[in-house]
């Protein structure tokens, strides 16, 4: 239920009166009305008691599929023992006189949710404030609370999300059309490894995929990879919120990835110990990486609504096609008390879907998978290694998985020469895709360059 705002003793809070008695006697006056309201209203959005009541009378009869006039409202007024309190059947008359025209009801109702909104962000700042002024408060709790509230009300409100297949059949038969005139194999974002983009399309708008797999498999490389290929090539604007590697470590993986030399390494650039040969290679890379729209967040221990709100942040300035997480273990659920790290992971992997659902773009999140692998004859791995939850398979749209034969090869035989189909190879696991095919990916990875290559040639277009 939401709280009633309190307010200062010179200020009334946010209402609209008017707004409230339209949209009342809009529902009065015709069931239609009822339809459009009860689906965002309820009845602790009207500021006014009197309002509330009339609004809850309406909704029970309207729920009872019983007639909703001017009439059958007082009687249930009136049985409530609530009629002379909403001012009378003089009152609920006076309602159906202030409708102008029916069909401005959503209009009203837009301003009476508005007004709601305000008033509990009042309240929850005056908690807040209380909060703060307690005696010794504890700043990390007072914080989580504060985002809490405020998630809270966030999460109340209600919208439309019921669409007319009339409104919706022509925008998506123009799309095929368009497919079909055009006859792409990448209608995404691409990624820059040519086989995966022709199996997924690309990186659609509104998924969550998940890289996953076991430390050393290269996901962060992979992630930065196509971070690099959608902001340097695509010319696309890319978030990165790193939570395990700090904005200098990745600017220069990505530096050492995009001066593209098999003879300069990480390390010859962590220790400054190369050739000055390789300056124009750094020089043309750290050009093309200063033109990029590459942002990067590496709040340690960031939240799910603190990315939310960055998020929103650049795509309001239109600087948003891709969100990069690493990796999704390492966040935080600050807005609810989750009972167990499991439910923790659960609403984690949700609010990311969601956040690729409301801003229209994909979000490549990174994943640890379980100790399982190893203990397996076949590393290989599978679904239900994903660490921690199934909810990060169910929310996933799609599971990209990173294996390594040559890095298990090694470890079992430390003083044998590896073969040369093992050498560098990598494989992209495509273990789910929501509205696709799946398979596996073969790549190039090159350790000491922090770099993935395409390892088939590019097919023919057809």
């Amino acid at each position: 239920m939401a709280r009633k705002a309190t307010a200062t003793p010179s200020r009334v809070p946010p209402h609209n009166r008017e707004a409230e008695q339209s949209v009342l006697g809009a529902m009065l006056f015709d069931e239609r009305a009822i339809g459009q309201s009860v689906e965002r209203l309820r009845d602790y959005h009207f500021y006014d008691e009197a309002h509330r009541r009339v609004f809850r009378a309406i909704v029970e009869l309207y729920g009872q599929s019983s007639p909703v006039d001017l009439i059958s409202v007082s009687d249930k007024l009136r049985g409530n023992g609530e009629l002379e309190s909403v001012g009378g059947a003089t009152y609920l008359a006076q309602l159906l006189d202030m409708v102008p025209t029916v069909a401005h009801v959503e209009y009203y109702t837009r301003i009476v949710l508005e007004k709601a909104w305000l008033r509990e962000l009042l309240a929850a700042a005056n908690e807040i404030m209380t909060d703060a002024y307690g005696e010794g408060p504890d700043v990390e709790e007072v914080l989580d609370n504060a985002e809490k509230r405020i998630f809270d009300i966030v999460e109340r409100r209600v919208t439309s999300t019921l669409s007319s297949v009339s409104d919706l059949v022509h925008p998506v038969f123009q799309w095929v059309d368009d497919l079909y005139n055009d006859r792409r194999q990448v209608t995404g974002i691409p990624t820059g490894f040519v086989d995966l983009d022709i199996m997924l399309r690309g990186l659609q708008k509104s998924d969550l995929i998940i890289v996953a797999g076991r430390p050393s498999m290269g996901k962060t490389s992979f992630a930065l990879n196509i971070a690099e290929h959608v902001g340097v090539r695509e010319n696309k604007a890319v978030a990165i919120f790193s939570l395990e590697m700090g904005k200098q470590q990745l600017v220069l993986r990505m530096l050492c990835s995009e001066a593209r030399s098999s003879d300069l390494s990480l390390r010859n650039l962590q220790t400054g110990y190369f050739d000055a040969k390789f300056y124009p290679y750094l020089t043309d890379a750290a050009g093309r990486l200063a033109q990029a729209k590459i942002f990067i967040d590496d709040s340690p221990s960031i939240s799910a609504m603190e990315i939310r709100a960055k998020a929103r942040m650049l795509k309001a300035r239109k600087q948003l096609d891709l969100i990069v997480v690493d990796y999704l273990q390492l966040m935080e659920e600050r807005a609810a008390r989750p009972e167990s790290r499991q439910q923790e992971i659960s609403l984690i992997s949700r609010h990311l879907k969601a956040l690729a659902r409301e801003l229209e773009v994909p979000v490549i999140a990174l994943s640890q998978l379980s100790r399982a692998v190893e203990k397996r004859e076949e590393n290989r791995p599978q679904l239900a290694d994903l660490r921690e939850s199934g909810a990060i398979e169910q929310d996933a749209d799609v599971v990209l998985m990173l294996f390594r034969e040559e890095y298990y090869w090694r470890l079992q035989n430390p003083n044998k020469e590896i073969s040369e189909n093992l050498l560098n190879k990598a494989e992209v696991i495509v273990a789910k895709q929501r509205n696709g095919p799946t398979g596996v990916i073969d790549l190039n990875f090159f350790g000491e360059q922090v770099r993935f290559e395409n390892r088939a040639k590019q097919p023919e277009p057809f």
